[in-house]
Order: C-alpha cells, then sequence, then structure tokens
C-alpha cells in the first residue's frame, strides 16, 4: 500500500493533520501533471501550473477544505486528472465565449487579458472525444486520463489497474487510434473502440 494511499485512508477517517500531509505529499505530482496539461496546450508556465494545481486541489478538497473521500492512490490521482482536465475545458469555454462576443460590449485588443486559440478548440475537440469514448468504453476513457493528463507511464498504469503492461500497450494504442478518428472525423461514425 502506497504513502498517499495511507493518508488519503487518515484523511478519510479524520486524522487531524492529514489532509495537510496529503497536499504536502502530492503537490510535486499534481504540479508536474499541470505542466504537462498547460503544455499540451501550449500555454505553460509555472505560475499557470501551480494555479491549476491549486485550483483542482480546492475542487478536490470540498466544501469546507475537508478532504472528499477516495479509495486510494489510483483513484485520487484519477479524480485530480479529472478536476484539471475540467478546469482547463471551462477555460477553454469561457475563452471561445468571449471571442464571440458572448453579449459583451467591444475592448480593444490590448485589453483583452485571454485570447483563445485553437488549442482551445482542440482541447474541447478531445474533451468531447473522450466523454464520448467513456461511454463506449470507460476502461479505456481511464487508461487515456491516466496516460495523458495524469502522465503515467505504461508499467504505472498497469501495477494501478491490476492488467499487464501489454494490455495497457494494445488498449493505449487502440484509444488513441479511436480518439484520432473521433476528432478528425475520419473514418465515418467510429462506433465503439476496438478491445
Amino acid at each position: 500500500m502506497s504513502d498517499v494511499t495511507l493518508i488519503l485512508q487518515a484523511a478519510r477517517h479524520g486524522q487531524p493533520g492529514a489532509a495537510e500531509r496529503l497536499w504536502g505529499m502530492v503537490y510535486e505530482e499534481l504540479r508536474r501533471m499541470a505542466a504537462g496539461h498547460m503544455a499540451a496546450e501550449g500555454r505553460v508556465t509555472m505560475l499557470q501550473a501551480t494555479a491549476l494545481v491549486h485550483e483542482a486541489w480546492l475542487r478536490l478538497s470540498g466544501p469546507e477544505g475537508e478532504t472528499l473521500e477516495w479509495d486510494g492512490r489510483k483513484h485520487f490521482f484519477g479524480a485530480a486528472a479529472e478536476a484539471m482536465r475540467r478546469i482547463l475545458v471551462e477555460q477553454a469555454r469561457s475563452r471561445l465565449a468571449a471571442k464571440r462576443g458572448s453579449g459583451l460590449r467591444a475592448e480593444p485588443l490590448n485589453e483583452v487579458a485571454q485570447i483563445a486559440t485553437p488549442a482551445d478548440e482542440r482541447l474541447l475537440d478531445v474533451h468531447e472525444a473522450l466523454e464520448e469514448l467513456a461511454r463506449h468504453d470507460p476502461r479505456q476513457a481511464e487508461l487515456v486520463k491516466l496516460r495523458f493528463f495524469v502522465g503515467l507511464r505504461c508499467d504505472e498504469i498497469a501495477a494501478l489497474l491490476g492488467t499487464s503492461e501489454r494490455t495497457v500497450r494494445r488498449e493505449w494504442t487502440a484509444a488513441k487510434t479511436w480518439l484520432f478518428r473521433a476528432i478528425t472525423g475520419e473514418g465515418g461514425d467510429s462506433g465503439p473502440p476496438p478491445a
């Protein structure tokens, strides 16, 4: 059992200081995940990655800062990856809405704080395709989140999912192919992903 899992169990049982110890233990890994997300968007800066980590932590902490219940390391980092992904999707939607006017008055370009980019549209396309993949094959969608958003290697994912690295590599390839076809529109109806 990992140290993170032990701290998560302590937090679940209301042990004083467990949430703070968890934060200290996972902060650097979350920051690495956030930097990966931001780099994929082409918007990486340490300040932005740090802000993304803090926003994700606030969402993971629940109201009043209480730690929500996670079953273990896999569940926690999966939730963190999902929180970061949703934050980035919300930001992309916000920038695209602002780009399209969204009922706001026009502002001089030099006063606009955030400008929508093609990366925003791409991020939303990936988000929608990943949601569709989750409806067809939840395991492959989870694998994509762990690989792409959490940044785990195939051997780490295999250990978390309790399967072989070969199976993870096969499913990763199938999921990438399915997502590519869904995003680009190649291959007509993407249908369910291959097993």
